[in-house]
């Protein structure tokens, strides 16, 4: 790998605006009045008490121009990311539900083909939802619900860990979106079994804090593991494994359709890295979860802040123990 511009890539990196959107997420949270409740908010579900376990309950909702642009991939991630989201936490998906607005059937059927293909493929029923296709916007959102026995979440990073990314290679971009597909074109029992890293690792005790990596690639997403978990994250760009032919920036930017970071301990990296390799799923450490509360980049000895949460939140979200 070539020298890196450590400081432009900092900066470039500050100014996301994938990272920026996730700024939303806290204005709204105080707008709902969500701190202080018995559920913490910020990870990837909402994880319910449930018996012996957890359920598992999660939303996204797709950018418009994204829905315009590629309806099918935009029903078949209304499917795909939500079953990440579960993953990312340990868990099994159940089902999901969703609601899609469209100008008439014909423009709500490549959205709904997409939604349904991927439901086939990862084995998830797709159990009911709200339907408007008399609306001049398409638009599309999708949940779910899952259970772990045992989680992984956003508020369990510790001083000490490595800092893993596991991303699928085998894919290319979906234009013109930072969007790394690695799964239409994918043997469905292969993904299936990928999904069952995270829970396998939840369920022996191999890590405590996971995250999928979203639309903030993954900084923004270690930006949220670490404000979530009151901790710092130093990432070493250079040891960061790039899909052949893909730049730093952009694989930096990217919003893979397989991605988690994964926060373990020292003696456990070895066992989880083996996990993903075992599945050709490329994985690596690439960093280190500090005291403090500044996420920054480094390369050859040079070191810049993309953000420290702690003057300057993300979420803004009550960390667990002050939700309890």
């Amino acid at each position: 790998m070539s020298a890196i511009d450590i400081p432009a890539l900092a900066s470039k990196l500050s100014a996301s605006g994938g990272i920026a959107a996730k700024a939303d997420i806290g204005t709204v949270a105080e707008s709902l009045g969500l701190a202080g409740q018995p559920v913490a908010v910020g990870d990837d579900c909402a994880a319910l008490p449930d018996g012996d376990g957890y359920l598992l309950f999660a939303i996204e909702g797709f950018i418009n121009e994204f829905v315009a642009a590629d309806p099918w991939f935009a029903g078949w991630c209304g499917v795909m990311v939500n079953i990440s989201d579960v993953a990312a936490m340990g868990g099994r998906a159940i089902a999901v539900v969703d609601a899609v607005w469209a100008n008439g059937e014909a423009a709500a059927a490549p959205v709904l083909k997409g939604m349904r293909a991927a439901a086939r493929t990862f084995g998830i029923p797709i159990v009911g939802g709200h339907t408007n296709i008399r609306t001049d916007r398409s638009q599309l959102s999708v949940a779910i619900l899952g259970r772990a026995s045992s989680l992984l979440t956003s508020f369990d990073a510790k001083p000490g860990d490595l800092l893993i990314a596991a991303i699928d290679h085998r894919g290319r971009y979906r234009e013109p979106f930072n969007n790394w597909e690695a799964a239409t074109d994918a043997p469905p029992a292969r993904l299936r079994g990928d999904l069952e890293i995270l829970p396998e690792i939840a369920e022996a005790g191999l890590a405590l804090a996971a995250k999928d990596i979203s639309q903030g690639g993954i900084p923004g997403t270690a930006i949220m593991l670490a404000e979530c978990s009151g901790v710092g994250i130093e990432i070493d760009v250079s040891a960061i494994p790039l899909p052949a032919g893909v730049t730093l920036d952009r694989w930096l930017a990217t919003f893979p359709s397989f991605g988690y970071l994964v926060s373990v301990p020292p003696d456990n990296v070895a066992a989880v890295l083996q996990k993903f390799s075992a599945r050709g799923i490329v994985a690596a450490a690439i960093g280190a979860v500090t005291d403090g509360s500044e996420v920054a980049i480094n390369a050859d000895g040079v070191r810049a802040v993309i953000r420290d949460h702690a003057r300057t939140p993300l979420l803004q979200l009550a960390r667990r123990e002050e939700a309890a």
